[in-house]
């Protein structure tokens, strides 16, 4: 006997069972009598109508619940501040945008600090960039943390509460900067975390330096526990270098041993695997870090403006710059090559190569709506006489102030000088709206 049947019976059954308990019996009729009546009332008027409620019934499509592969709990895109991690000193963001310097973790323990200090209270300047974990992968400071690479790694030669209390009393906007995945130091510690030969030797560059793998969900984590600790310190901004790849990377990316750990699976190409990884690590680590409200910022090359994604080192500027609040784009002169940007020597036309990259990159960042961080790119502040005669010229004031001009011409308002030694000049203007 098929559904519809068993239905059709059972409904008329129950409707009989009904009209009985609700029924007062004729006079003179027996209950037996009454009973058949009954049924068979109840069979003439509702057989029909159950047969094509059953119908219905069999007809109904199956439904199933949905399975979200998002998590249950996400951390919301306003976090509570009463909820946010207490830190050690408070500076606020410059009403002026910051304008910033760099510093070594050697510069900023030794006597130099003060005078930095002197130079960026006598100036527009409000800010110092500095190293909390460095090129090679040491940490510069003690930091209140049980990891144990971190710790392992850590030359603490910069006392970190003095450190952010002379910054407070000065009124020095703190961002500490964190090197990503150029990391010896981890890379020598773990060759699996890195990129090995054939015979299991850690690669290195010409300059000997080693990066850590991308793809390798524990150096995210690695690196997001130096940042937490930084921002717990007071550091208002976390920003990170060598957000990339090795240089060079798609040219050897099948010699070398390593994991691409999930995106191995991913089904896209080599070159979309490393935009992919390096992406997700940014937006991972923005993630992590909302509890203790800080600005995330990446140094980015500024050629990855023009092309939008550079392949051989996984960074897409349009992509990072929708993860940050910060973007800072490396647009030194002297690191673009002949007729970059339509002029022949960059690094002999400050201005012009300034000027000429924001038009570009003010149009990328426009597309991007909402999402478009703030720009605060990096200047140079040093000679590239390594370019050979004829293609480099001595950068001192004048041309820092160029770069700065060419920048408040588009409506920049943030910048950030970088000398590898801390040594800045002096005599240029931080500000064309004084």
């Amino acid at each position: 006997m098929n559904l519809k049947k068993y239905l059709a019976i059972g409904l008329v059954g129950l409707t009989a069972a009904t009209i009985l308990s609700t029924s007062v019996f004729a006079e003179g009729d027996s209950e037996e009598e009454a009973v058949e009546e009954a049924v068979e009332e109840a069979a003439e008027e509702t057989a029909e109508e159950a047969v094509e409620e059953a119908v219905e019934v069999d007809e109904r499509e199956t439904t199933y619940l949905a399975l979200s592969k998002e998590p249950i709990l996400t951390i919301p895109e306003e976090f509570p501040r009463q909820f946010m991690y207490e830190s050690l000193v408070n500076i606020d963001y410059p009403e002026d945008g910051v304008k910033g310097i760099f510093l070594t973790g050697g510069t900023a323990a030794s006597a130099r600090l003060d005078e930095l200090t002197d130079f960026v209270n006598s100036t527009a300047l409000n800010s110092m960039v500095i190293d909390v974990k460095d090129d090679d992968g040491t940490i510069v400071m003690d930091l209140d943390s049980d990891h144990e690479y971190v710790q392992e790694f850590t030359r603490g030669y910069v006392n970190a509460e003095e450190l952010m209390k002379h910054l407070e009393e000065h009124n020095i906007y703190p961002i500490a900067r964190i090197v990503i995945f150029k990391d010896s130091r981890l890379a020598k510690a773990r060759p699996d975390l890195s990129f090995t030969d054939d015979n299991g030797e850690v690669w290195s560059n010409r300059a000997g330096a080693s990066f850590v793998n991308p793809y390798e969900r524990e150096v995210w984590e690695h690196n997001v526990e130096v940042a937490k600790q930084a921002a717990a310190l007071g550091f208002q901004d976390i920003q990170f270098d060598y957000v990339r790849f090795p240089e060079g990377f798609a040219t050897m990316d099948e010699q070398l041993n390593y994991s691409r750990g999930e995106y191995a699976e991913s089904g896209s190409d080599n070159v979309q695997q490393r935009v992919d990884a390096v992406t997700d690590f940014i937006a991972y680590a923005r993630e992590e870090l909302k509890p203790y409200g800080v600005d995330l910022s990446v140094d980015i090359f500024g050629f990855s403006a023009l092309v939008r994604e550079e392949p051989n080192i996984g960074q897409s500027f349009p992509r990072i710059s929708a993860n940050v609040d910060v973007i800072s784009s490396m647009i030194y002169p002297s690191h673009w090559g002949p007729w970059n940007l339509g002029i022949e020597k960059p690094d002999l036309e400050p201005y012009n190569l300034v000027y000429n990259y924001m038009e570009v990159e003010n149009e990328v960042l426009a597309a991007l709506g909402e999402d478009a961080p703030t720009t605060r790119p990096w200047i140079q502040d040093f000679t590239a006489s390594y370019l050979g005669a004829g293609n480099y010229r001595t950068y001192g004031d004048h041309e820092v102030s160029e770069q700065i001009r060419a920048l408040h011409d588009h409506g920049v308002k943030e910048y950030l000088i970088w000398n590898s030694r801390s040594n800045f000049s002096k005599g240029a203007t931080f500000d064309f709206d004084e």
